[in-house]
């Protein structure tokens, strides 16, 4: 009965929700709105495309992506994650308009590929990647988008900064620094400090204003009072125009020629934005208030058709976007409609106010994205990775290590290996690496599910997919007793189950995990059998 008035509480879907919902969605959606515009704007010229373009994929991701997706309460559109594989393709491609345009083929290809991925229904790979890989992943982005923004935010000639990559770039910072823009510099410092201290402000009220929003309330005027643009360089404010004028077929099929660099890149944004997606569609059902469980192969699908009509008409690919997902859930949205009124507020923006938007100094957006880089590679990743096991900070910077050496494909997949091998070294044999070996008993209310030598992140879905054979309601038993080793990325799976499943009316018994020793104190550590057990 509990659960039958709680599944009545729940808000309507379709056009039933967008009535009930209104007001509650349609603010915010404003609010994320204000969010989203100058990133958007940052992202996409970060990325080598007109800034523009970044605004059309937030559009899409609002007006598209809604009738498709699986996930109530995300927030599509371009994502600081994948600026690095975006503007590596544009470069591989000769750089300039032609190679946005060339890059934009690869664009819709990978939309293809992730609409196929989502009809075969493979959103549940996302669990072979080893977690501490995925956070190395994505700290590396966050260490390359500030190398890459640092001579951004002090408006130096960007001819300094041609050419070199992320660890070229860290070495180049003293040059950068010789070489600032005395006038917009300060620009960038002061909008780096409202993105990096806003969140030490304690007011309720004050805290409901977006940090980019008060960039843009500082940045604005103080590019009129300099009056920047007569007197600064052509690359310090942002160029918009109007978009009715640069949206068209702006995809070019000639990069399919340049066969490695073609399915590099859309292996690349397929895998890294599906990736990306299905991880914050994970982490925005946990903060749903109602519970609500998304299908990630239906928003694998909305993400791919927006994908390739974006990349068809000049945009960026897009995610569902965690930050902004986040404040979408904080603002009190209720269903998919305010990802509709977050793109629609942004389309009525580029067509009304575009005038405005060019008084951007590119400083303020260089300072949001180092703020999202910041967040993405800060110390206290490391120290979480640490807590977690020796062996987990070992796989997170190997990630990191590679990603900047190479490319983010080599950094994940060092990741892995190296991963692999801390299981070999563990007793893990090779037979369990890609085989569960899991069997389930079961009368009429208890089910047990037995586990084998191994329980990693390579033979997750074996586990994964007995667990999802189980009916809701009833008693489960994990019986590790034959374990040797279960791994850190299994131990979270597991516990959210347990979470999940315990909430909709079951119980789950974990039977020997207490004969596992734990790597470290963290409670969510690998375990291995001692040799004495």
């Amino acid at each position: 009965m509990e659960k039958d008035h709680q599944i009545s509480q729940l808000p309507k879907d379709g056009l039933a929700g967008l009535t009930q919902n209104f007001g509650k969605d349609a603010t915010s959606g404003f609010v994320v709105f204000l969010l989203a515009l100058p990133l958007s704007l940052g992202i996409a010229a970060a990325s080598g495309f007109p800034p523009i373009m970044g605004v059309l994929t937030a559009i899409i991701g609002g007006l598209v992506a809604t009738f498709f997706t699986g996930s109530q309460l995300s927030i599509k559109g371009p994502a600081a994650g994948l600026i690095v594989i975006v503007a590596d393709c544009v470069g591989a491609f000769g750089g300039g308009i032609e190679g946005w345009r060339l890059a934009l083929g690869v664009m819709v290809v990978a939309g293809i590929i992730q609409i196929l991925m989502g009809v075969f229904k493979w959103g549940k790979f996302v669990d072979i990647f080893p977690l501490s890989a995925v956070h190395g992943m994505l700290a590396a982005i966050g260490f390359i988008i500030i190398a890459k923004q640092v001579p951004v935010l002090l408006n130096v000639d960007p001819s300094l900064a041609a050419g070199k990559g992320p660890l070229a770039l860290f070495a180049a910072i003293p040059s950068f620094f010789a070489n600032l823009d005395s006038q917009v510099s300060i620009i960038g410092g002061v909008s780096l400090t409202i993105m990096l201290g806003w969140g030490f402000v304690k007011h309720s009220l004050l805290k409901q204003i977006p940090a980019p929003l008060l960039v843009l309330i500082f940045a604005v005027p103080a590019s009129l009072m300099m009056n920047l643009g007569a007197e600064a360089p052509d690359y310090t404010l942002v160029k918009v125009g109007k978009i009715i004028d640069q949206v068209g077929i702006n995809a070019s099929a000639e990069g399919y020629s340049q066969t490695g660099i073609f399915i590099k890149f859309v292996i690349m944004v397929s895998l890294v934005g599906t990736l990306e997606s299905l991880l914050t569609v994970k982490a925005i059902d946990m903060l749903d208030p109602w519970k609500r469980k998304a299908d990630p192969n239906k928003d694998i699908i909305a993400i791919g058709v927006s994908n390739s009509l974006a990349g068809l008409l000049g945009g960026l690919p897009m995610i569902s976007e965690v930050a902004r997902s986040s404040a979408n859930v904080a603002q009190g949205a209720r269903t998919r409609w305010a990802n509709f009124f977050h793109g629609l507020f942004l389309l009525l923006s580029v067509l009304l106010a575009y005038q405005v938007l060019e008084l951007i100094p590119n400083a303020a957006l260089a300072a949001m994205l180092i703020a999202v880089g910041i967040k993405l590679a800060h110390p206290k990743e490391f120290i979480h990775m640490l807590k977690v096991g020796p062996e987990q900070l070992a796989i997170f910077i190997t990630t990191i290590f590679f990603t900047l050496a190479k490319d983010l494909l080599v950094g994940i997949a060092a990741g892995m290996v190296l991963k692999a091998i801390i299981h070999f070294s563990r007793g893990v044999s090779p037979r369990s690496l890609f085989q569960a070996r899991a069997a389930v008993d079961h009368d009429a209310d208890r089910y047990v599910l037995r586990l084998g030598n191994a329980a990693i992140f390579t033979n997750y879905l074996g586990i994964k997919k007995h667990l999802d054979m189980i009916p809701e309601g009833k008693a489960i038993v994990l019986d590790l007793t034959k374990t040797v080793v279960i791994d850190h990325s299994v131990m979270e799976n597991l516990h959210h189950f347990d979470d999940d499943y315990t909430r909709a009316g079951g119980t789950v018994e974990f039977l020997g995990l207490d004969q596992l020793q734990p790597v470290s104190a963290h409670p969510l550590a690998a375990r291995k059998r001692s040799k004495a057990s």
